[in-house]
């Protein structure tokens, strides 16, 4: 049996060495980290090989004064924390003192620093984990510190990196994080020679726009939340610019880039309503909070933390997220409330329609009302053509959505506002429009039956049956009246007012199919959005339905009324539009 025996110090730092530096990203991590916490506004890097052949940091920091150069590369030596209070409330990004000592154990490192104000600079280099003595050396105030021939001490490690272009490509999201958390810090990345990346100093909305580009900040909603001892800023982007991966998350916990699961479940749970599952949101979200209150000391790379108050902080995040991604409808203005209205013509079931739109009746009012300036047409004025119905009398303000005029293959609603041509996609809308009016209702006085003047009979299994049975109270919180004829039949007396026009059968068994999987209280409390965005799904408007203008037109307005209207409970978009200025390119108008 071998004895207990204590490690060699080489062998202690290299071990350690595993747990700070994988790759050249988490050594160009702590190098730029600690130039940040030196106070340096300028940092450029220089790599070759992608980091691995040498790896350089040049900065206008604070520099390190010549007597401290050894024990900079020294385990456990820093200028950070001096006590287990300091380290409780730690608000510097490096703090543990192992980075430079680390890579001294796998690395050879030279480090040439100058403090303002000194008449030189001074050098010391490490090689193979011995610290030579210091030298004089020439550069300005601030610090350098190259890191050369990476794992060269350790070649069994050294097989396990990846090529040159994956390297580099972990370094360049490296500075990516660093750049958005500190955009009044200038930043220059070079690699084998030739400059990749040049970030001037500037303020934080354009460093977003300059890392994220303009199809991020195009999509983006900007968030500002304030609890408390919590602040949340930062953009959120629109359902309709979720990713296949989560490539464009980017989450800071006072300025530390982290990955953290409580605060992504959050922004997850957020989206829920208008993504759909196989997609993820964009983001750059900074969360503010007392160093006291979170935890970094959890990880060696500090990239994951732990908050005090874990629920406090997930539901602020989650509250300020969904609070943003409500005010997404048309003509809602930032932090606008829901204007939800007593459930008008188009909630109620359909009586059977005459096709009654201005492209069947009359065809030159229709590309009147399409092509015509709106600017001077105004209901029965000279000239105007056909006025546009549901349109005031008094030539008001058009609404966002305007007015409609036609419906197009029997799927989307064509209508014509202020800046041109809207398309809605009119089952999209009106699950959208039931989903929230379902939510608001549950949430108030429950759903309200209404009984159907033909009830609805069918066929059903044994199991549902059974479920019908077992579950009848929570049928009757939903709205429904499912009743049980035989063995095999069942019978939908009423369902719920918002969904008195849906298919009766197709809802009883979403229903009856969720109370079998779940349970009552896990639907009533856990799932209950779910089910009623599925429920919604079936009692909305199908493909070919036909709509009166009006109808359109109702389903217009409530669109303009409800949060989250710009997409469908999937995350699917509800509706485009068209300017003047984008058909007359399509027709090249004026070419």
């Amino acid at each position: 049996m071998s004895r207990i025996a204590r490690l060699g110090e080489v062998l202690i730092a290299q071990i350690a060495a595993g747990e700070v530096v994988e790759r050249p990203a988490s050594a160009l991590k702590e190098l730029v980290e600690n130039a940040l916490d030196a106070g340096a506004r300028d940092i450029a890097i220089s790599l070759e090989q992608g980091g691995v052949q040498r790896l350089r940091v040049d900065d206008n920091g604070s520099g390190i004064e010549a007597e401290d150069l050894p024990l900079a590369l020294a385990p456990h030596a820093t200028s950070k924390i001096r006590t287990l209070e300091d380290l409780e409330t730690v608000t510097s990004l490096g703090f543990r003192g192992e980075a430079l000592a680390s890579m001294a154990a796998v690395a050879e490192v030279e480090i040439v620093s100058r403090v303002p104000g000194a008449s030189q600079a001074f050098s010391v280099r490490s090689r193979g984990g011995r610290v030579e003595s210091v030298m004089p050396a020439a550069r300005e105030a601030g610090s350098t510190i190259i890191v050369s021939d990476l794992f060269s001490e350790t070649p069994a490690r050294r097989k396990f990196l990846k090529s040159e272009g994956t390297e580099y490509a972990h370094c360049d999201e490296l500075l990516r994080r660093l750049a958005l958390a500190f955009p009044q810090v200038s930043f220059r990345l070079a690699h084998n020679g030739r400059v990749q990346r040049h970030w001037p100093a500037a303020d934080r909305a354009l460093r977003v726009r300059s890392v994220l580009g303009e199809e991020f900040v195009e999509a983006a909603l900007s968030l500002q939340e304030r609890a408390a001892s919590l602040s949340l800023e930062g953009w959120v982007a629109r359902p309709t610019f979720s990713r296949a991966a989560r490539d464009a998350q980017y989450v800071f916990v006072n300025g530390r880039f982290v990955r953290d699961k409580l605060i992504a479940h959050a922004v997850r749970q957020a989206y829920q309503d208008v993504l759909h599952h196989e997609r993820h949101p964009a983001y750059v979200l900074f969360l503010e909070l007392d160093p006291a209150s979170v935890d970094v000391n959890v990880h060696p790379a500090k990239t994951e933390v732990r908050f005090r108050e874990s629920q406090a902080v997930h539901r602020f995040v989650f509250q300020a997220v969904s609070k943003r991604l409500s005010a997404t409808a048309p003509g809602r203005e930032p932090g606008q409330g829901p204007a939800f209205s007593a459930p008008d013509s188009f909630a109620q079931p359909y009586q059977p329609p005459q096709q009654q739109t201005l492209a069947i009746r009359e065809p030159d009012a229709f590309h009147a009302a399409l092509f015509g300036p709106l600017a001077g047409l105004r209901p029965n004025a000279p000239g105007a053509g056909a006025a546009l119905e549901g349109a005031p009398a008094d030539g008001g303000e058009i609404p966002p959505l305007g007015y409609a005029l036609a419906q197009l293959q029997g799927i989307y609603v064509l209508a014509q506002n202020a800046a041109g041509l809207v398309v809605v996609d009119m089952h999209a809308a009106h699950e959208r429009v039931l989903y929230e009016r379902l939510k608001q209702a549950m949430g108030q006085e429950g759903l309200q039956s209404q009984p159907l003047l033909l009830p609805c009979t069918f066929r059903a299994d044994r199991s549902e049956v059974a479920a019908a049975e077992v579950y009848a109270e929570a049928l009757r919180a939903f709205g429904f009246d499912l009743g049980v004829l035989g063995p095999e039949t069942l019978v939908v007396r009423a369902l719920p007012v918002l969904l008195a026009a849906g298919d009766a059968q197709a809802l009883a068994r979403e229903l009856l199919a969720e109370l079998r999987q779940y349970g009552a209280s896990r639907l009533l409390e856990e799932r209950r959005n779910e089910l009623l965005s599925s429920l919604a799904c079936h009692g909305a408007v199908r493909a070919n339905r036909q709509l009166t203008v009006p109808e359109m037109n109702a389903l217009l307005r409530d669109m303009e009324r409800i949060d989250r209207a710009d997409q469908c409970n999937h995350g699917r978009p509800t509706w485009f539009s068209l300017s003047l200025a984008d058909l007359d390119r399509l027709f090249m108008r004026g070419q």
